[in-house]
């Protein structure tokens, strides 16, 4: 152990160094303090007034300011995106304002966008108005001169009703007669024009003929124009109608109905010449509120694009003036002391920068009183952080997608920038899929500052994140492309000749004939001559089943050995002797010794099967090896290791249990024999007593934690081991998948003579390795790795039960309005 002793304690892999503070501010800097306090980014507040409601606490009044203005820039913002006006993302450079001034101008802006768009809506009325009138005119006069000229077509609409003929005869005498007359006020038969929706003419009629019982004749004709309805304000399909009727209680019953049916009604005159008069002065109208409308139109746009340019500006202004009495409401008010109280946490290398700050708003705030800046003591636990760059924020937020690490806990995202995607490019390894995602993340990369200022979907906003993951994926799948020797499943002879030939020098099938070896081995990768042979597939599974229990068993103790300086960095030396080492004994006993007889198989090239050699190990471990046998004294290490194996595991599960509640009893009694000397103190009256320690340690609960732990990672040193071959199963599904592509869709297709055949082949190949191999089976790729590493690598020291150091910045004001 003293060697482990020896290592540095890996301090530059682990958050930063925390420290409670504690700020008293007098009431007349403490806005500023605050302010500068966020553009620095680097404190995280304790909310003190956990038990008031939002309403009692201090500075409620200012928040329902901000929250007013808020409200008035999320309407500007309405109002520019609904008449379609560009505003500036970043504006020109503006004087600044004060917050009285902002909340003045915007209560001017917001009350003439108000009254613009009340005339607006009054003049857009009156415009529908008009223009359904003149569609009235139009259309009504048609049916007016036509209800005078023919009765023909008067009375083929009183048959279409089907009249009742047992109704009075009269009635109906009367209103044809009326008809037949003209409409005029003498025969005693009015009329009622306007305009409805073309879905309840039918409707209405119906309702018009079953109220009047008949006594009525109805005539209607298609509008001919979309009308945008004054109520609505919806472009709509609408009819002109005219119902002719006799009696005052008839046209009372019409003008109910018209009124429930939603129908405008409109006055149209008998004589044709009144019509045509009020024809021309409803159109001169209409042509003077189409100037109206047209000016308020660009008046409003102006004052639109005035908001517009600077309403980034204002709302990043509010937004940041409201955080700032929020955070305020979270510090206690010492009314004695006219001064504002506020807790929580910093990183240790900003506390200059903090003092500074909090100097330089002393000095513009022209306070008296300086403001007192302190470290505490506490017994919370204080959040994690990680300072991170654009590089290395995408592996970390993995990470923190399983869990946040404990307060200066060992970061597994350091290691995941290069363990992640190599495991990835391990599953989907071809160097000419590598080029196509190293040319994605090149685009993605180059393109960075104009998609960051951009809104992108949740997809592409997610592959934008991830770019630089996406880099080192393609990276090392070029790399290990290269070592499986693919191209789109095609080898090349890259690093030199193959090192096989054939038996004979004028064969050309190589899978029927065989090979024999005339040169040394390939110098990098897999032999290009290995493609089509009778042994390809076997040597494939074998190479690639047996390089991912190697990477297994390293990555695995890898995460015990970062355990190991996890203890060590706490001074758990118990998490040392009694869980590091069994665990280091157990895994290596098993599969530490299986890697070491992969490695010694590749290296002497021996023949034994180690299937063999693994199972007898644990069922006859004194047996025979025979030909298995690789290496003298293998039989007694085995037995040794065997031995070793079964003694660790108790190692794990009791000895810590036990110690742990000695070591409890022992402090017990000390602290009953402090309480010895004074018969007044009660141990259960302090809280951090001797009795309350005893009740709070539970020796069940702690026994039976550690037997899950235990139990846990003996079985997960197999099921974990064996997860591994993952990557050789998603490797070999991706160069099988790629090989069918290629031969049975580009190479089937380069076989006919037709060039539409090759053609379309080719648009085939390309979209099923687009679609499928670079995207589907990149994503399956991606989350076996993620798996690998949250479930396998981590859960071996990670705990992951930690908080985010959340500090008050405008900084992520800014990010969540972009």
């Amino acid at each position: 152990m003293g060697v482990f002793d020896r290592l540095p304690p890996m301090d530059h892999l682990r958050s930063e160094k925390m420290c409670f503070v504690q700020l008293i501010m007098p009431a007349e800097s403490a806005r500023l303090a605050v302010t500068y306090l966020g553009e620095l980014g680097l404190v995280q507040f304790k909310d003190l007034n956990e038990d008031k409601s939002p309403f009692q606490r201090i500075f409620v009044n200012q928040v329902k300011r901000c929250a007013e203005m808020t409200r008035k820039l999320r309407f500007f913002s309405d109002q520019i995106n609904k008449a379609g006006v560009k505003s500036s993302v970043r504006p020109a450079l503006q004087p600044d304002i004060d917050l009285e001034e902002l909340e003045a101008k915007l209560g001017e802006h917001e009350h003439d966008l108000l009254e613009m768009n009340t005339n607006s809506e009054k003049l857009l009325q009156t415009y529908n108005e008009l223009l359904e009138f003149k569609l009235v005119l139009s259309k009504a006069g048609g049916i007016l001169a036509s209800s005078h000229n023919h009765a023909t077509p008067a009375e083929q609409e009183l048959d279409e009703h089907i009249y009742n003929k047992e109704m009075d005869d009269g009635n109906a005498y009367l209103l044809e007669e009326g008809v037949h007359l003209g409409a005029t006020d003498n025969s005693g038969v009015k009329f009622v024009s306007g305009i409805i929706l073309k879905s309840k003419a039918l409707a209405f009629e119906r309702m018009l003929f079953r109220a009047t019982r008949g006594n009525m004749f109805f005539n209607q004709a298609p509008a001919g124009e979309p009308v945008t309805d004054p109520i609505s304000g919806e472009e709509v399909e609408k009819t002109v109608f005219v119902v002719f009727f006799s009696g005052d209680q008839a046209k009372a019953k019409i003008l109910k109905i018209c009124n429930s049916f939603g129908a405008s009604c409109y006055p149209v005159p008998d004589e044709m010449v009144k019509q045509r008069q009020i024809f021309r002065e409803v159109s001169a109208r209409l042509s003077d509120l189409e100037v109206t409308l047209d000016a308020g139109i660009q008046h409003r746009n102006k004052a639109l694009e005035s908001v517009g340019s600077q309403l980034w500006r204002w709302t990043i202004m509010v937004k940041k003036e409201k955080a700032v009495y929020d955070t305020l409401n979270m510090l206690n008010f010492d009314v004695t002391k006219k001064c504002l109280v506020g807790e929580g946490w910093c990183p240790i290398f900003a506390i200059s920068q903090i003092k500074d700050v909090l100097q330089r708003a002393t000095l513009h705030s022209n306070s008296q009183v300086g403001i007192i800046f302190h470290e505490m003591d506490t017994i919370d636990s204080p959040p994690t952080y990680f300072r991170t760059d654009k590089f290395t924020n995408a592996f970390q937020e993995i990470v923190d997608a399983y869990g946040i690490a404990r307060y200066e806990e060992a970061n597994p995202a350091v290691y995941s920038v290069i363990t992640f995607p190599f495991l990835f490019a391990v599953m989907f390894g071809d160097w000419g899929h590598g080029i196509c995602l190293l040319l994605g993340a090149f685009v993605l990369i180059l393109r960075e500052k104009k998609l960051s200022s951009q809104k992108l979907g949740s997809f592409m906003e997610m592959a934008f994140g991830g770019r630089y993951v996406i880099l080192l994926m393609a990276l090392f799948s070029i790399y290990c492309g290269l070592i499986y020797n693919e191209f789109f499943s095609v080898p090349f002879h890259i690093f030199g000749k193959s090192a096989y030939e054939c038996r004979e020098k004028n064969c050309s099938d190589a899978h029927t004939a065989g090979l024999i070896k005339v040169r040394d081995p390939y110098p990098f990768g897999v032999d290009p001559s290995w493609r089509g042979s009778r042994s390809e597939l076997p040597f494939l599974n074998s190479l690639k089943m047996k390089m991912s229990i190697l990477m297994g068993v390293s990555q695995m103790n890898l995460g015990i050995v970062l355990s190991y300086f996890d203890a060590k960095f706490h001074g758990n030396a118990l998490d040392i002797r009694y869980q590091f080492i069994p665990q280091m004994i157990f895994l290596n006993s098993l599969f530490g010794y299986l890697a070491l007889l992969i490695l010694i198989k590749w290296c002497s090239g021996s023949k034994a099967d180690l299937y063999h050699v693994m199972i007898y190990m644990f069922l006859d471990p004194a047996g025979d090896l025979g030909e298995n046998q690789l290496f003298w004294g293998q039989k007694e290490l085995q037995i040794l290791l065997l031995l070793m194996a079964i003694v660790a595991v108790p190692w794990m599960l009791f000895p810590k249990p036990f110690i742990l509640k000695k070591l409890h009893k022992e402090r017990f009694q000390g602290h009953t024999y402090r309480f010895l000397g004074t018969s007044e103190m009660d141990p259960d009256s302090e809280p951090d007593s001797a009795r309350s320690r005893h009740d709070n340690f539970n020796f069940t609960e702690v026994f039976v934690h550690q037997m899950i732990h235990s139990i846990e990672f003996v079985l997960g040193a197999v099921s974990n081991t064996a997860s591994y071959l993952r990557l050789w199963a998603l490797s070999l599904a991706h160069s099988e998948l790629s090989t069918v592509f290629y031969e049975k869709l580009l190479l089937l297709a380069w076989g006919y003579d037709s060039l539409v055949v090759k053609l379309v082949g080719f648009i085939v190949f390309a979209f099923a390795t687009a679609f499928i191999l670079l995207m589907m089976e990149s994503l399956s790729a991606f989350l076996h790795a993620l798996r690998l590493h949250w479930v396998e690598f981590m859960n071996k020291f990670y705990h992951g039960d930690g908080y985010k150091f959340k500090p008050f910045s405008f900084a992520l004001l800014a990010d969540d309005e972009d």
